[in-house]
């Protein structure tokens, strides 16, 4: 089957990037970049095609993705727009829909179909199941459902609506909370609060607060004026959340709290489910407390900790942990590792991460047992030790050496490493054997 070629304007950082290790796969993925050094290095370490022309990669993309920032994209629309293949796709990815539909509409030929998008989702997720994407088609054409149904089998959350719609929810999902989080870290830092000091006094939901701020607030401040600035809602949404803090500090300043109790139970009535969102929250201040907890009470025991940005794992005894950092040793090496950015692995995960990585020992255990044992209750009982990989019966002996009311069976037995084959002998001696 031949490969469709996707091609993705801006594939060397952000969320291009992000892309490309999702398309790699499945598609002929070709990029290009703003900084042609740094595109090449990434197509490299990818494994996917550089190329030098946006026109160039235009011309031989079935699917062209441009994924630029905001202030660029209907300059890099136009500039690609008479280079695209008769019968291609263009698909924008940024966060404003509204004017990158109108540039599409106008610069493409009739021969090209385009489907504005918004994958509502960051660099930094790490699979596309259950993320919100939606697509502002201005009319369904044979690409449609093709992208439709590959977007539904990602198990993605797909909203179809218009541009405008689009940019107005994004101007209460965006523009507002973004504004919001960013005057509060803009307010804490003019009052020149240490935030590390504020952790001794702090509860779950602070925590997770500020851990929420802090992203939004660390996130590129281009893209994030960009996404304050080119929405055509902004200016409304900005003052509707001025004037809401204003009133709501003159009400308190005031000493008025019959009206600051109106204030606060009309705000809470319109803020839908509350125990949907009671529920969620809980969740996520549980799921917290849980990792602590589970670190906490495993110090001295071995753990496998998954990096879930790079993916990788590490394995080793914890040391110690102190709320932020976990401390892993492995034989003569120690790790330290944010907590915030690792996940703890699952047993039955664990077991089987070391089965794929790590060496294994195979050895044969010949043990006399008296004739009645039964081989099956061994053998299930030796699978329940820990880190033992496999066991099965290769002989079965009853010669002169053996007394007549015994016998003497041998195992192979696989597992981790030597001290696991041991704890076989001695389970083996429990049944009354005698290792030979």
């Amino acid at each position: 089957m031949v490969k469709m070629n996707v091609g993705i304007i801006g594939g060397s950082d952000g969320l291009g990037k992000t892309l490309v290790y999702y398309f790699k796969d499945e598609f002929n993925v070709f990029i290009t970049g703003y900084n042609p050094e740094k595109g090449k290095r990434v197509a490299d370490e990818l494994n996917v095609n550089y190329i030098e022309s946006n026109a160039g990669l235009a011309n031989i993309s079935d699917i062209l993705v441009v994924a630029v920032p905001i202030q660029y994209t209907s300059d890099v629309i136009r500039e690609v727009a008479p280079f695209m293949k008769s019968g291609s796709l263009m698909v924008d990815v940024t966060s404003i829909k509204e004017e990158p539909s109108r540039t599409m509409a106008e610069a493409l030929p009739e021969t090209v179909e385009y489907i504005p998008t918004h994958p509502v989702f960051g660099p930094r997720t790490t699979t596309l199941d259950n993320q919100v994407i939606v697509l502002t088609a201005d009319k369904k054409g044979k690409w449609y459902p093709k992208v439709y149904n590959y977007l539904a089998s990602k198990n993605m959350r797909i909203i179809e609506t218009t541009a405008e719609n689009h940019d107005f929810m994004m101007s209460i999902v965006q523009v507002m909370t973004h504004f919001s989080f960013i005057s509060t870290a803009s307010a804490i830092e003019k009052l020149n609060v240490d935030i590390s000091e504020t952790e001794d006094y702090e509860s779950p939901i602070y925590n997770l607060m500020i851990d929420v701020i802090a992203r939004i607030v660390s996130q590129n401040p281009y893209l994030t004026y960009n996404i304050q600035s080119k929405n055509s809602y902004g200016p409304k949404i900005r003052n509707a959340l001025a004037d809401s803090v204003i009133e709501l500090r003159d009400v308190i300043n005031n000493g008025d709290e019959k009206e600051f109790i109106d204030i606060a139970i009309k705000a809470t009535k319109h803020m839908g489910d509350i125990k949907n969102a009671l529920g969620r929250s809980d969740k996520a201040i549980n799921a917290l407390g849980y990792e602590y907890t589970y670190l906490n009470n495993s110090v001295g025991q071995e753990v496998g900790l998954k990096h879930i940005y790079s993916d990788k794992t590490h394995v080793g005894f914890l040391e110690s942990t102190d709320g932020k950092t976990a401390v892993l040793k492995n034989g003569n090496k120690t790790k330290k590792l944010r907590i915030a950015n690792i996940r703890i692995m699952l047993p039955n995960e664990l077991y089987q991460w070391k089965i794929e990585n790590m060496k294994t020992k195979t050895e044969s255990i010949s043990c006399v047992f008296s004739k009645n044992v039964h081989v099956e209750t061994i053998e299930d009982t030796v699978m329940n030790i820990e880190n033992i990989i496999d066991i099965r019966l290769t002989d079965a002996y009853t010669g002169p050496q053996i007394d007549d009311d015994s016998i003497s069976l041998t195992f192979e037995v696989t597992a981790l490493s030597k001290d696991d084959i041991d704890n076989v002998k001695k389970l083996f001696t429990g049944f009354g054997g005698t290792i030979r």
